[in-house]
């Protein structure tokens, strides 16, 4: 099934290109505004990089119930979930390992400094206006992390003078949410104001099996893994004259999860980030941005609620990014970045904080047809010293339905607190994994239709993995990923259609003993296709989604095979304000497994009443 899914959705790409090009509509969507791709606002089609745009809109047309949800099968996304709504969930973009994605809340980097990764699985989807994903290096603009991409999620923000939103839920497992907002603007401030909660009793996320079996988590806990989320995201702005401009952000995540694991079996989490900013048009010509922040990831472990372990990190930000228009085609930039990591554990660590201070600088320029993007920067890190980035980027326009694209780019990762210190595991001699990235690219927009292939090759060098010889983590692997990726879309009368194909080979080049085999967790193919379709007051739509197989050790030994969903989704339209939505998750009831022996969820309901005015 999985395979026919597969091969349906490569078909439906073409064909949807075929009929939409013979689509008669001069209705082009327009050009959505991206500030994560170069650090500047600047329009998609202006890009130089691969980039996906996910709106309020698309997320409550898809009902979307989680980041994983919204974000899997797009273009070299590749998701792995340890048993279902709220546990571990790691995102491979482009082949690269999941820490190696930088995910940013509002401008403010995220994550664990001691595990590593962000914990999307905690980032609740009612809080979010806005995400956008930019596959390939951006270290030289961002710093550490940026290997496979990044990766940037905007809070909600109130678009009228008044709006007011509200949801309530209820579903399979005994699922229960609900939110609500409201947003004020005026000519000269505006704020925000949301919260959310979600319940589930959720699945049995492990088939571990008793001893002397054991299997994945290593015990046997065959009752359902409950997970519980709190939040409330704050945003607001104001113009002090005609110059000075401030804003400030604020979203905080509670979780409460429960697992299965032999050392540890709940978690209390939470996830914040916190920043403020001053914009300063200095003349018409030079501005300046001072922002500031802070995220913080905490999380508290029991076993059978007794206290275990805690697991404390910071992140303290500051920038300072002075822009120059030196015309309409030519823009320069320049910044300073620090960013200070401290653990507060009762796990004693060696070290327990560092320092990260970057320069960087990037050249944004049009000749004609041509288009160009300059960036360099250099880190200075208390761990690993100094380490240098950069990335060239270049454009053609042949015409609004057809442009090239081709870039080069080199990334790095600096190694964890736990990879570096965690007794009995750490080496303190670690070095900073590091690639390099060519890709090539098409794209472009033409009678409603919107369409974009790319073909990229990166190399990573001194990845950290278990080192047999000296019993620690060790810079002994290197991986060459080799990858396509195709995406269309269009908008035509009544009917929405979505679709992207991905194929790739995430392949160990370490010339040991897992010499070519497939990176864990990784599949090499994939593919969705989301069509939607609006008969008056009632909207109908399908996701059809695909993965081939995939192995979940560096050996290739635990094989995991493909598999295929298919979800519906009905809406009515109660008035103008009010929606009813239905989802049929997973609607044939296929049994699948992205991580080794952890359980995902199989045929599930969910029912909304949704109020967002439209005007």
């Amino acid at each position: 099934m999985n395979r026919q899914l597969l091969a349906a959705a490569i078909a439906a790409h073409f064909s949807i290109l075929c009929f939409s090009a013979r689509a008669e509509t001069g209705d082009t969507p327009l050009d959505d505004v991206v500030v994560t791709a170069t650090r500047n606002a600047i329009t998609v089609d202006d890009a130089l990089s691969s980039v996906s745009v996910l709106t309020r809109d698309d997320i409550e047309r898809l009902q979307a119930t989680s980041i994983a949800d919204l974000l899997r099968g797009l273009p070299g996304v590749s998701l792995a979930n340890n048993g279902g709504a709220g546990k571990q969930t790691a995102l491979f973009l482009r082949g690269t390992e999941s820490d190696h994605t930088l995910v940013l809340i509002d401008g403010i980097k995220i994550g664990s400094a001691t595990a590593g990764g962000a914990a999307l699985q905690d980032l609740p989807i009612e809080q979010i206006e806005r995400i956008e994903v930019v596959r390939g290096p951006r270290s030289s603009l961002y710093g550490s992390e940026a290997i496979g991409g990044v990766i940037q999620i905007f809070t909600r923000r109130a678009a009228r003078p008044l709006e007011t939103n509200f949801s309530v839920g209820i579903g399979s497992h005994d699922t229960r949410n609900a939110s609500a907002g409201v947003g004020l603007k005026n000519d000269v401030a505006w704020l925000n104001a949301n919260v959310a909660y979600a319940d589930t009793d959720g699945i049995n996320s492990c088939r571990g099996r008793p001893s002397p079996g054991g299997a994945g988590c290593f015990t046997f806990e065959p009752d359902r893994d409950p997970y519980r989320n709190e939040s409330v995201s704050l945003r607001g702005g104001v113009a002090l004259g005609e110059h000075i401009e401030v804003d400030g952000n604020f979203l905080r995540a509670n979780g409460h999860n429960f697992y299965d694991g032999s050392f540890v079996n709940e978690s209390k989490n939470r996830e914040e980030a916190a920043s403020a900013g001053m914009r300063f048009q200095a003349t018409d010509s030079l501005s300046l941005h001072l922002s500031g922040g802070s995220s913080t990831d905490l999380s508290d472990n029991y076993e059978a609620g007794a206290f275990v372990s805690k697991f404390d990190t910071r992140r303290n930000q500051a920038s300072l990014q002075a822009d120059l228009t030196v015309s309409a085609a030519h823009r320069l930039s320049a910044g300073i970045d620090q960013q200070n990591d401290k653990v507060t554990s009762d796990t004693p660590y060696d070290e327990s904080a560092r320092r990260d201070t970057g320069i960087f600088g990037e050249y944004l320029g049009r000749f004609g047809a041509h288009d160009l993007q300059l960036s360099a920067r250099s880190d200075e890190n208390q761990q690993f010293g100094q380490h240098s980035t950069g990335s060239i980027g270049w454009g053609y326009t042949f015409s609004p339905a057809l442009r090239v694209n081709a870039s080069y780019g080199s990334a790095f990762k600096a190694p964890t607190f736990n990879e570096l210190y965690y007794p009995g595991f750490g080496n303190a001699n670690l070095e900073p994994e590091s690639s390099r990235s060519v890709e090539l690219g098409l794209r472009g927009r033409a009678e409603g239709l919107r369409w974009s292939t790319q073909a990229y090759q990166t190399v990573v060098s001194d990845l950290i993995a278990y080192d047999a010889d000296i019993f620690a983590p060790g810079n002994v692997d290197r991986a060459q990923i080799r990858g396509i990726e195709a995406s269309v879309g269009t908008d035509w009368r009544e009917w929405t259609f979505d679709t992207s194909v991905t194929a790739m080979q995430p392949k160990n080049d370490s010339g040991g003993f897992n010499d070519g085999k497939i990176l864990p967790r990784r599949a090499r193919e994939s593919g969705r296709v989301d069509v939607d379709r609006r008969y008056g007051p009632w909207r109908i739509g399908v996701t059809a989604f695909a993965e081939g197989k995939r192995y979940d050790d560096l050996a290739n030994t635990r094989r995991l095979g493909g598999y295929s969903t298919v979800d519906l989704r009905f809406e009515y339209a109660l008035s103008a304000d009010w929606n009813l939505q239905a989802r049929v998750a997973n609607a044939f009831d296929h049994n699948y497994e992205t991580a080794s022996f952890y359980n995902q969820d199989g045929r599930n309901y969910f029912l909304t009443l949704r109020y967002r005015p439209t005007h």
